[in-house]
């Protein structure tokens, strides 16, 4: 049954692609555009001690339906095009799920700082859809200062060692339960927000 839902998933996600640490992500047109197959869940990480790692050793920004038990950890680098997609994909379901956005860094020149910058955003809704809209144009994403405090550069390490530990070498990577289930799902790489939505159970 499990692997019958890995297929119906799969079937489901129209742009599953993702930036690793050895690529360097090319310019995005269009937001919707598919460039690569999709990507199956990472089964190191289907475990319920993994989610509660990332729970217990991640430091990332809180949005959506706060008041959620359950949460849907995001591992991203702010300079990832397909995290950019995620990220809109995610919007329309804010009302139904818990999302926690943890910025990591395969490009610290940039990634650190636009990292830290979305960590210390008094609104980061706001602030991450303006990054991403402005990455996916093309444009580099926000201006952040490069004096980024020496915890906060810390804590991105922290969350970058995550994603390894995880068994994962590619973002966006999330991890979270099943609505419906309560089983840990896993995955690397984006999706459109109906395959979203079927994957965390919210639908």
């Amino acid at each position: 049954m499990k692997n019958a839902s890995l297929v119906v998933l799969t079937a489901l996600v129209l742009a599953a692609t993702a930036c690793s640490k050895t690529e360097t992500p090319a310019p995005v047109a269009s937001p919707n555009a598919s460039t690569a197959p999709a990507t199956a869940a990472v089964p190191a990480a289907n475990t319920g001690t993994s989610y509660d790692m990332v729970a217990a050793n991640s430091k990332g920004f809180t949005v959506g339906a706060l008041m959620s038990a359950q949460a849907v950890y995001v591992l991203f680098d702010p300079q990832c095009p397909h995290c950019g997609r995620l990220w809109q994909a995610s919007l329309p379901l804010h009302d139904k799920v818990k999302f926690v956005w943890i910025p990591i860094s395969f490009n610290p020149t940039k990634s650190v700082p636009q990292g830290a910058a979305l960590l210390a955003a008094a609104n980061p809704v706001e602030a991450m859809t303006a990054h991403e809209q402005s990455l996916l144009a093309g444009t580099g994403g926000m201006a952040a200062s490069a004096d980024v405090p020496d915890e906060i550069k810390q804590a991105i390490t922290t969350n970058t060692q995550l994603l390894n530990r995880l068994g994962a070498d590619s973002v966006p990577f999330m991890i979270g339960k099943h609505r419906k289930t309560s089983e840990i799902v896993t995955f690397n790489g984006a999706m459109e927000t109906a395959a979203l939505a079927n994957f965390l159970g919210v639908e």
